[in-house]
């Protein structure tokens, strides 16, 4: 088992920054793909990045690529979503997700089924 808590989410001016962290308790994150992924009102969850256990492959959606940085600290039992940059559009709550089937995979899980545990989620609003 394993349980995810997110946290720095709030209001941030677009063109800025904001680090979200997830801690995960349980033996088992090390082993573990992690994933962040957002939903807006009104839309279907959607992907924003992966990272394989060992942290050596990341993945990340189109419209993130090259403004958000996902990494994580398997000695702190951490992930970590650095998002510079910020537009309107990235207003979602934001989950961190571990995906059990990962279990020491290189390949970067990229879809919703992949992962079977998830945060409770944190709020990004962006403001103009």
């Amino acid at each position: 088992q394993v349980q995810l808590v997110e946290s720095g989410g709030g209001l941030v001016q677009a063109g800025g920054s904001l680090r979200l962290s997830c801690a995960a308790s349980g033996r088992t994150f090390s082993r573990y793909g992690m994933g962040w992924f957002r939903q807006a009102p009104g839309k279907e969850r959607e992907f924003v990045a992966g990272i394989t256990w060992s942290g050596g492959s990341t993945y990340y959606a189109d419209s993130v690529k090259g403004r958000f940085t996902i990494s994580r600290d398997n000695a702190k039992n951490t992930v970590y979503l650095q998002m510079n940059s910020l537009k309107r559009e990235d207003t979602a709550v934001y989950y961190c997700a571990a995906a059990s089937g990962s279990e020491w995979s290189f390949r970067v899980m990229i879809t919703t089924y992949e992962y079977d545990y998830w945060g409770q989620g944190t709020q990004i609003t962006v403001s103009s």
